[in-house]
């Protein structure tokens, strides 16, 4: 069995250390691939304060190298016994290397390890959902466009109250995911930062180059504050979590729309056929299935920001043991929404309108206002007016006029679709994804 890196010749309960280990040994195969780019930026920064010499730092990036092939194919196991990424990649090094390999560890602790792992995981997860976000507002706003002249009834309190159109519901959910970027925009700055170098939280007596493990990683900067640095753990987790939650929470209202004008008292949508399921017992059914379990996943996601603070919320500063369950529900959060967005942007991209909603009559009290705003416009007072009306509609004669004009920004006639996707480009266009992508191939060596 091998031995832990903090062993020092002692034994412990076979329970104890199945309790401590917890699910990391499971989790932290998905950090593998981000300990070891990290690690390749340590040792460079150790062999320029003298720690490593050439041949040293050579042998340890060709086998930094050859570790990070393995995850990618696949490959990458962490041994019985072992306790976690960093001591599997450690022990794998020393096994090839033999001293050289036990030299990496000089001037950085598990601690700060496990804070640039998350980091780095964390800012390529943010960029696949950002990816997976203007995906879906792509589509949304296709719709909005291809549709804008579709009226629908809009509701309040679930009554039918005024027209809305197809344009406005699609382009809103659009609107909407851009609010959910600026959230995911902010979340990647803050954990765009590099903790490397914080050690144990209070730093180290090598002189180490935080600077240009900050560069080599592709970090906009660095956390300065050794202290804070490992006081973010967690709380990095906890900021991400409350932008996925937004994520999260445009997607489940946007399902349980979708359900509802999917039912047959709505009728106002027809979902894909391959999208939805059977009864057992009931042959006419097509239930709404991926949308419901959609809206399920989302709302449990929508949970995420509290379940990480009841873990971290009365820790003080410098790190203790809780801070690694937080892992158990954060990094399996990415994946979660991710299959939520692609499966969302699938049925928005082929769902089907009902163009000719306002045939039937039960609709025609939402155009009353309509009917107010002409006669306000023509020099009734306006309470007269609403008074007029509504009696109409008391006594069976209102007649609906369906020939609307809504010209104001952002109405029916005004969708301003092309001002709300500018606001998507220029809050997506403003992260600099390419930067973190280019410094990590030139770590591997692809650049």
């Amino acid at each position: 069995m091998a031995k832990k890196l903090w062993d020092k010749n002692s034994t412990v309960n076979p329970e104890i250390e199945r309790f401590t280990v917890g699910k990391d040994r499971e989790l932290d195969l998905q950090l593998a691939r981000y300990d070891i780019l990290g690690s390749i930026a340590h040792s460079a920064m150790l062999h320029s304060i003298g720690m490593l010499d050439s041949n040293e730092t050579q042998q340890l990036h060709n086998e930094l190298r050859n570790i990070y092939a393995i995850v990618e194919n696949n490959e990458f196991v962490i041994e019985e016994g072992v306790e976690d990424v960093h001591s599997q990649v450690e022990l794998m090094l020393t096994r090839k290397l033999g001293d050289t390999g036990k030299k990496i560890h000089c001037g950085r602790s598990r601690n700060d390890q496990v804070l640039v792992d998350l980091k780095l995981f964390t800012r390529h997860r943010l960029s696949m959902v950002c990816e997976a976000v203007k995906t879906l507002f792509d589509t949304l706003l296709e719709q909005s466009n291809r549709h804008k002249d579709v009226l629908m009834p809009g509701y309040t309190h679930l009554q039918v109250a005024m027209p809305s159109s197809f344009g406005l519901w699609f382009g809103a959910y659009a609107e909407s995911l851009t609010d959910d970027m600026l959230f995911l925009q902010a979340a990647y700055r803050m954990c765009n930062r590099n903790p490397l170098g914080s050690a144990a939280g209070y730093g180290s007596s090598f002189p180490l180059n935080r600077t240009m493990t900050t560069e080599l990683l592709g970090f906009d900067s660095m956390n300065y504050n050794v202290v804070y640095a490992q006081m973010g753990r967690g709380k990095c987790e906890r900021n991400v979590a409350y932008a996925l939650a937004g994520v999260a929470g445009t997607l489940a209202k946007m399902a349980f729309d979708a359900c509802l004008f999917n039912s047959q008292n709505f009728g106002f949508v027809k979902l894909p056929a391959e999208c939805t399921t059977g009864s057992s017992i009931m042959p006419h059914k097509k239930n709404p299935d991926v949308f419901e379990l959609l809206r399920a996943r989302c709302n449990r996601l929508q949970a995420l920001p509290t379940d990480i603070t009841l873990i971290m919320n009365n820790l003080p500063c410098g790190y203790f043991r809780d801070l690694q369950i937080i892992k158990e529900v954060f990094l399996p959060a990415f994946d979660e929404l991710l299959e939520c967005l692609r499966m969302a942007t699938y049925i928005i991209e082929r769902i089907e309108v009902n163009k000719n909603i306002l045939d039937d009559k039960r609709y025609d009290a939402m155009f009353s206002v309509e009917e107010v705003n002409r006669l306000a416009a023509a020099g009734m007072p306006f309470r007269d007016a609403y008074k007029k009306v509504g009696l109409q509609i008391e006594e069976g004669t209102f007649v609906a006029q369906k020939d609307i004009s809504h010209t104001h920004e952002g109405s029916i006639g005004n969708l301003c679709n092309d001002r709300i996707a500018a606001l998507m480009e220029s809050i997506y266009g403003s992260m600099d994804f390419a930067s973190a992508t280019t410094a990590e191939n030139k770590l591997l060596g692809r650049e």
